[in-house]
């Protein structure tokens, strides 16, 4: 069993993934992480260098490559990585492989997303009241992808919280 970890960026999958493969003692992948380190670019310079429909096409190949290999693995996904291709019909239809959206309020995501300059699609957002605008509009156009998950956690709360949730939504 693999569990794919899908939401908005920020919202908490990286953080969560790290403490639920220590409790459940299976293997974490950020799937970025893992990009950069095979590809030698940052997920910025890949974007700068080769476009965004080059990075997109990278995910998809090494996200099929790793739920074909892996198994106990908890695989951090992009938040747009979802939205693209049939991502979320293709995982929904793997048999190794259980999707969860962490869902984060707007205000949380601004917050934290605010101090990060790191991202591209945010890097060029200066005001708080614009990168929240960015995020309600990102959020509206990708919710249709992120509920297709098996499971949709709220992360609102406590990482204990957060945790505990999902380990009662999977048993």
């Amino acid at each position: 069993m693999n569990l794919i970890l899908v939401g908005y960026m920020a919202s908490g999958k990286s953080t969560i993934g790290v403490e639920l493969a220590k409790m459940m003692n299976f293997q974490f992948v950020d799937l970025d992480r893992f990009i950069e380190k095979n590809e030698n670019l940052t997920v910025s310079e890949i974007f700068k260098t080769k476009g965004e429909l080059h990075f997109r096409k990278l995910e998809q190949s090494y996200l099929k490559d790793l739920t074909s290999k892996c198994d106990k693995t908890i695989i951090s996904l992009g938040g747009g990585t979802p939205c693209f291709y049939d991502t979320m019909i293709w995982l929904n239809k793997l048999d190794n492989v259980k999707t969860i959206y962490l869902k984060t309020s707007l205000d949380i995501l601004t917050d934290r997303l605010f101090q990060d300059k790191t991202r591209p699609l945010i890097a060029h957002l200066n005001t708080k009241e614009d990168l929240k605008d960015f995020i309600a509009k990102h959020i509206f156009e990708r919710s249709f992808f992120y509920n297709q998950a098996d499971i949709v956690v709220n992360t609102t709360r406590s990482i204990e919280e957060t945790l505990q949730n999902i380990k009662i939504s999977l048993s």
